[in-house]
């Protein structure tokens, strides 16, 4: 029997299934479009398999709260036909195990914690720069979750002195996925990331912000670790340059573990939310068997 593995993006589903050790032994990647026909081909991969117990990291918002009505939907997310899915439901009426149910950046955050950048830590932060902003935590080696789970990407930043962008997101304009996610990098400069590799004011903007919002997080979590994934943060001068400014704003006013091991990349890559998804599984099939 295997573990299953659900890592549901906006613009792609990752699905696979593990052995005991969390050896990948098959994957597949599925373009999203609507519910009806993304979870069909998600059904044909895992009807393959004899299943254990599946995780799901799910993009967002979604509710996590076990005691609400709506555990296990995605709520309020702009991506069509995809608000207020029942996906835990879903799988559960084609699967009858154990799922175990969270963000993709919270998944990320786990799986770096047990085999990526930050074993050894009980507690991390995974943030993801892509097309959108988000982030999730582990404190204790627990997932940190409550009435809901965080949503990193919509803190609020102070503008660059010579940016006067308006910011992307629909909701708040100039928080810190409106300033710095791959749609406003865009939408400043009229050219994707990639194009703008050697633009350093750019990547001066660029790591004003995110690196606002890591002492933000820093002060408040006090992780361990702090770990940039996504697409934007492939561009790696983008490093040195946030440490840079993090060093600044935060001016000495607590002690923060070398920044060279503090902030970080991935040590798993892309598959840091299939891992950590695959390890909630097998961690709420245990809890199942013990309950």
């Amino acid at each position: 029997m295997y573990y299953g593995a659900i890592e549901a993006g906006g613009t792609k589903f990752v699905c696979a299934v593990s052995d005991d050790q969390f050896v990948i032994k098959d994957r597949i990647s599925i373009p999203t479009s609507s519910p009806a026909e993304t979870l069909n081909q998600v059904f044909e991969f895992f009807d393959q398999y004899s299943l254990k117990s599946i995780g799901i990291a799910s993009f967002g918002p979604i509710d996590v709260n076990k005691n609400s009505k709506t555990y296990g939907y995605i709520t309020t997310t702009p991506k069509p036909d995809w608000s207020n899915f029942d996906f835990v439901g879903t799988i559960k009426d084609r699967y009858p195990v154990a799922v175990a149910w969270t963000t993709d950046v919270n998944a990320a955050a786990y799986g770096e914690l047990k085999k990526g950048n930050a074993q050894g830590c009980e507690s991390c932060l995974y943030l993801t720069v892509g097309t959108g902003i988000g982030g999730g935590a582990v404190v204790n080696g627990k997932l940190l979750e409550g009435y809901g789970h965080p949503e990193m990407g919509h803190v609020l930043v102070r503008l660059h002195p010579e940016d006067t962008y308006e910011g992307t997101c629909p909701y708040h304009g100039n928080c810190l996925e409106g300033l710095a996610a791959g749609p406003a990098i865009e939408g400043r400069y009229g050219s994707k990331g990639d194009e703008l590799e050697k633009a350093d004011k750019v990547w001066e903007i660029e790591a004003y912000y995110i690196a606002q919002a890591l002492v933000d997080y820093s002060l408040t979590l006090r992780p361990e670790k702090i770990i940039l994934g996504g697409g934007v943060m492939k561009q790696k001068q983008l490093f040195p340059l946030i440490r840079d400014e993090f060093a600044k704003l935060m001016a000495n006013y607590v002690t923060i573990p070398d920044l060279n091991e503090y902030i970080v990349a991935p040590g798993l890559g892309d598959n840091a939310g299939v891992i950590g998804s695959l390890l909630l599984a097998a961690e709420t099939c245990e809890d199942q068997l013990y309950s």
